[in-house]
C-alpha cells in the first residue's frame, strides 16, 4: 500500500511532536508500506514570518512574502527527515522544487497544475519515508509560490491523487469533523463520516479542519480522507462521495469571523453593471460570498457583498478607483460582522428549516444583516460578537449536541 499522510503545524511544533509523528509513520512502514509525510510549518512559525516581514514592509510584494513563507515547511520537512534518520529509518526530504509541484503564477493563491512523481516513486522504490513541504509549489518562472493557508492539506490531496495512494490520511488537533466547533459548542459530536459536498461547505464557511481546496481536489479524483488526531488513537471522521450518517437533517453549524461587508452605493439600474463590479473584483483573485442587490429607485439601486478581511482594502481600493466605470455614487465597507452557517445533505428535501434557523436566531435576539442559501447550506450575516453566542443556540435548536 501507498500511505500519504499530512500533520499540521500544531503536530510538529516541538521536538516531542515530530517524533510522535515520525513514530506513527513508522508503524506503517514497519508493515511494508511505502509512506509519504506532508508537512505544514511548525507551530506560529508562518505566523510569526508575516510579522517579521510587516515590521520591514506594511504591504510586501507578493513574491517575495512567498519567498519567505515557504521556507516554514522548509524547516519541519528537514527535521522530520533527521528525526526518521535518529530512529534508524532511512527518509529523504524533499521541496516543491525538488517534486517537482506545478502551480499557476498567483502568488500567495497559487493552484497546483501538476506533480511530477519520478523523484517521489525513485525514493519510495529505495524504501525511504519520503517527507514532502506542503502549502508550496513553483509556477512557470521557477519561482516559489504558495496555495494559501491551510494549503498543506490540497498538497497532500493532490499527491494521493497523483500517486494513486491507498489511503489519504490528514493529521490535525482535533480527532475529527464535529457538528460545531467543540471549543466553542461544548457537546458538539464528532461525525464518523461526511459526505465531499458536506465537507466543503464546512471548510468553505468557516471550519477550520480542512482547507477548502483539498476537500473539491479530494472530490474531483475520488481521494477517500480520513481527519484524525495527531496526539490521540481516536478513530477519525471519513470524507467520502457519499456518508451514511444518520441522514440527520443538519450535519453541522460553522462560523467564519474572516468577513467584511462592502457596499456599492447607488450604481445606475441597468444591465452589466453587476458584471462589471464582480468582474473587476475576479480579475485581483478577489472572492465574494453573500450577494444582495436592493430594488431599484430613481433609475438607481444598491449591491451588497462579503468578501473575506483580508481582502477588504485591495476590494474598496479597486472599487472606488473604478467608481466611474460603475456609475458608484458611494463605496462603504463594514467590518465587525461574521458569517453563520448550518448545513446538511437532507435539507434540501425538508422545508422549514430556514425558519427554524432564523426562529433559533430571533430567540436570542441576534439580529440577520444578510442571507444566502444552497441546496446544502443557509448562511447569514451577522454581528461578530454574537458569533458564539449564535452558534450554540442554533446547534441546540437543531438537536445537534452529543
Amino acid at each position: 500500500m501507498l500511505v500519504v499522510k499530512k500533520f499540521g503545524g500544531s503536530s510538529v511544533a516541538d521536538k516531542e511532536r515530530i517524533f510522535n509523528v515520525a513514530k506513527r509513520c513508522i508503524e506503517d512502514y514497519e508493515k511494508g508500506n511505502q509512506v509519504v509525510v506532508v508537512l505544514s510549518a511548525m507551530g506560529k512559525t508562518t505566523d510569526g514570518l508575516i510579522a517579521k516581514a510587516l515590521e520591514i514592509n506594511p504591504n510586501p510584494p507578493k513574491r517575495e512574502l512567498d519567498m519567505l513563507l515557504a521556507t516554514g515547511e522548509q524547516i519541519s520537512v528537514a527535521l522530520m527527515s533527521m528525526a526518521f534518520h535518529e530512529l534508524s529509518v532511512p527518509a529523504v526530504s524533499l521541496n516543491a522544487a525538488q517534486v517537482a509541484m506545478h502551480t499557476t503564477s498567483a502568488y500567495g493563491t497559487a493552484k497546483l497544475k501538476r506533480i511530477d512523481t519520478e523523484r517521489i516513486r525513485h525514493e519510495l522504490d529505495s524504501r525511504k519515508i519520503v517527507v514532502i513541504t506542503g502549502f508550496q509549489g513553483i509556477n512557470k518562472y521557477d519561482d516559489i509560490t504558495t496555495l494559501g493557508r491551510g494549503g498543506s492539506d490540497t498538497t497532500a490531496v493532490a499527491l494521493a491523487a497523483a500517486l494513486h495512494a491507498d489511503s489519504c490520511e490528514i493529521y490535525t488537533d482535533v480527532d475529527g469533523v464535529y457538528t460545531a466547533d467543540p471549543r466553542i459548542v461544548k457537546n458538539a459530536r464528532k461525525l464518523l463520516e461526511v459526505s465531499y459536498d458536506e465537507m466543503l461547505e464546512f471548510a468553505s464557511l468557516g471550519a477550520k479542519v480542512l482547507h477548502n481546496r483539498s476537500v473539491e481536489m479530494a472530490k474531483r479524483y475520488g481521494v477517500q480522507l480520513v481527519v484524525r488526531s495527531s496526539l490521540t488513537r481516536e478513530e477519525g471522521t471519513v470524507v467520502k462521495e457519499e456518508a451514511k450518517l444518520e441522514r440527520m437533517l443538519v450535519s453541522g453549524v460553522a462560523a467564519d469571523k474572516n468577513v467584511a461587508r462592502i457596499s456599492v452605493i447607488g450604481v445606475n439600474n441597468m444591465p452589466g453593471i453587476a458584471f462589471k463590479i464582480f468582474n473587476l473584483l475576479a480579475k485581483h483573485n478577489i472572492n465574494v460570498d453573500i450577494i444582495i442587490q436592493s430594488i431599484g429607485r430613481e433609475e438607481r439601486k444598491d449591491i451588497s457583498f462579503t468578501v473575506a478581511k483580508t481582502d477588504l482594502k485591495e476590494a474598496m481600493d479597486l472599487l472606488r478607483e473604478n467608481s466611474t466605470t460603475i456609475t458608484a455614487q458611494d463605496v462603504t465597507s463594514e467590518e465587525g460582522v461574521a458569517k453563520i452557517s448550518i448545513i446538511g445533505a437532507g435539507m434540501s428535501s425538508n422545508p422549514g428549516v430556514a425558519a427554524k434557523m432564523f426562529e433559533a436566531l430571533s430567540s436570542a435576539n441576534v439580529n440577520i444583516k444578510m442571507i444566502a442559501t444552497s441546496e446544502i447550506r443557509i448562511t447569514v450575516l451577522i454581528d461578530e460578537a454574537d458569533v458564539e453566542r449564535s452558534m450554540r443556540t442554533v446547534h441546540d435548536a437543531f438537536d445537534l449536541a452529543d
